[in-house]
């Protein structure tokens, strides 16, 4: 999620109750674009990274340190000269903008009091860090931006600061509804989009999720709406901004396939269907995002290599499966060259030489049927010509089969081995990937044909009745799940019809309770390629009647007199333990 006005008011909010009246004890520039105060206050230390970087602007509370340069840059020395051991009285944001002003108070050289403002943009590649007196003089910034460099607005030492108004948005917070629904319909935009793009401080996200909430598609533009449509889009606007107004922030961070999809610090109905943890704070909720996020960018970075080949094997095994299928819908008429040589040779012996059809009573259905026949050829060897035509198009068929069969296995182990790569969290994983597809023979094995020592281990929940769930990330611990883990009484679960992991769920002597079978459910239904759909078909049955197929890849099952279920994939009550 964009790092939005929001986010900002609760970061502002926690901030002023953590910070305000603490002291400026340490200041310290650990990159060019970054900075690191240290602030004594009532309840002990804390720590405030404050970054400018245009890829990931941030700012939040941290427990850890950062190694600093020997010699502090220039930007880092002013601010230890005016603000050291400066006292902040308050931090503020200026309407829903994604700014942070932080407040400081302290003596200069003279023992007089000054007042100063550090004011951090959190705007993407325009993100800065500012220092301004108290009638918004720059004094200097982390990032200069001169007239060359942008037509709107100078940050220089010695300019006056001032908040660009570069989009026309207004203030969500103190709309109308008249202004609301002008806003809106002056924009021939879908809705959603005219949302976020009219008022300040509103991500996609959180356009999305109004509409959402409202029972609109965002995907129409307010020239579809009724007045009556865009006055309830206005309530449930100002519905969703009261709890901003009330500091009913409740910081929470939506995962999908165990990764960090999205975070908020209102609720999002839109991914109730997604795991969710609350946070106990902004920083904490950030901090953590941001952090599981550079873990999966590095895997997804890391698997690439893994993705492109899983990827062009699909690819050419469903160009592959095409054309089969079209060679295989040519043989679909074959019988009826059967029919007409056995035809022929029945009432082909009055025919006349040099005839070219033949016109006779089908015996199979009772209808006149008329025959091509070759002129130059005698009515046996006509019907000989049918007969081989029928025999080669059958062998064709037969082989056809086999091949669309073989194809299809493979598109279904490939897509497999794609959703195993979708939940794969560590390099563990990718391992385990890569030596499947190995075996499988996708990649040569190099230098060695010793196997890699894998180190990956499956999921393991804890159901709320107590009973542990296990569930394969890859179709290697799918099988050893399912063949080697699982005893004969031990229930098994899969998405029908869909590429997923196994699920199993060990009975521990009885029959679970049905809750257990349900969220069992949910768990197939999560690491599968159905997952994030409003109801999933389960396939469920004790593994006992789960039996492998002869000569078949690692994980593929075949099962008769199975239960089903439809459930959701929200495991968000589900507790994961260690594996």
């Amino acid at each position: 999620m964009a790092f939005d006005g929001i986010t900002v008011a609760a970061l502002a909010r926690e901030l002023k109750d953590k910070l305000t009246d603490g002291r400026i004890n340490k200041i310290a520039q650990p990159e060019a674009d970054e900075l690191l105060l240290t602030v004594k206050t009532a309840d002990g230390q804390r720590r405030l990274y404050i970054s400018a970087s245009a890829s990931l602007p941030l700012i939040y509370l941290t427990e850890e340190n950062k190694r600093s340069p020997l010699t502090a840059p220039n930007f880092c020395m002013l601010l230890r000269k005016h603000i050291g051991n400066g006292r902040i009285t308050d931090i503020t944001q200026p309407g829903l903008e994604r700014i942070i002003c932080i407040h400081i108070e302290h003596l200069d050289e003279m023992g007089d009091l000054c007042r100063k403002k550090l004011i951090v943009e959190i705007m993407g590649k325009h993100s800065n860090i500012i220092f301004c007196d108290d009638k918004d003089m720059i004094i200097d910034s982390i990032k200069h931006v001169s007239a060359q460099m942008s037509s709107v607005r100078e940050v220089l030492p010695g300019r006056h600061y001032f908040i660009p108004d570069t989009m026309n948005k207004t203030n969500p917070l103190s709309v109308s509804p008249e202004a609301f629904s002008d806003a809106l319909s002056a924009k021939p935009m879908p809705v959603g989009k005219a949302i976020y793009t009219s008022f300040t401080g509103i991500s996609p996200v959180t356009a999305e999720e109004i509409c959402f909430l409202a029972g609109i598609d965002s995907r129409m533009t307010a020239k579809d709406l009724s007045g009556d449509v865009l006055l309830h889009l206005y309530n449930q606007f100002t519905i969703y901004l009261d709890q901003l107004k009330n500091r009913n922030f409740k910081p929470v961070t939506y995962y999908e396939h165990g990764l960090p999809k999205e975070f908020a610090c209102l609720p999002l109905s839109r991914y109730n269907s997604c795991e969710h943890r609350e946070s106990d704070s902004v920083s904490s909720l950030l901090s953590t995002y941001y952090a599981e996020k550079n873990t999966v960018t590095r895997i997804r970075q890391k698997s690439v290599d893994l993705r492109r080949i899983v990827q062009t094997a699909l690819e050419r095994n469903r160009k592959k499966f095409d054309l089969q299928s079209k060679q295989l819908a040519d043989t679909s008429g074959r019988d009826k060259y059967k029919v007409f040589g056995e035809l022929i040779n029945v009432y082909g012996y009055n025919l006349e030489p040099g005839e070219g059809s033949l016109e006779a009573l089908n015996y199979y259905n009772n209808k006149m049927i008329k025959i091509p026949l070759d002129a130059t050829k005698t009515p046996q060897e006509n019907a000989q010509r049918y007969f081989a035509k029928y025999n080669k198009q059958k062998r064709t068929f037969e082989a056809l089969s086999e091949l669309i069969k073989e194809t299809s296995d493979d598109i279904t182990y490939l897509e497999s081995v794609s959703n195993a790569l979708d939940i794969a969290l560590d390099e563990d994983d990718l391992a385990q990937i890569k030596e499947e597809l190995t075996e499988s023979g996708y990649i040569r094995r190099r230098f060695t044909k010793k196997k890699v020592k894998l180190k990956s281990r499956p999921f393991h929940y804890l159901s709320s009745d107590g009973y542990h769930m296990y569930v394969g990330k890859n179709n290697f611990q799918n099988e050893e799940l399912t063949f080697h883990f699982a005893s004969g009484n031990d229930w098994w679960f899969h998405a029908k019809g869909a590429p997923g992991s196994h699920v199993i769920v060990k009975s521990q002597g009885d029959v679970p309770p049905d809750r257990v079978f349900e969220e069992a459910g949910r768990l197939a239904a999560y690491y599968s390629k159905n997952h994030g759909n409003d109801k999933v078909e389960i396939d469920y049955i004790e593994k006992k009647h789960v039996k492998k197929v002869n000569g078949a890849r690692p994980g593929f099952v075949i099962y008769h007199t199975n239960y089903s279920l439809v459930i959701d994939s929200d495991i968000s009550s589900l507790t994961l333990l260690e594996s």
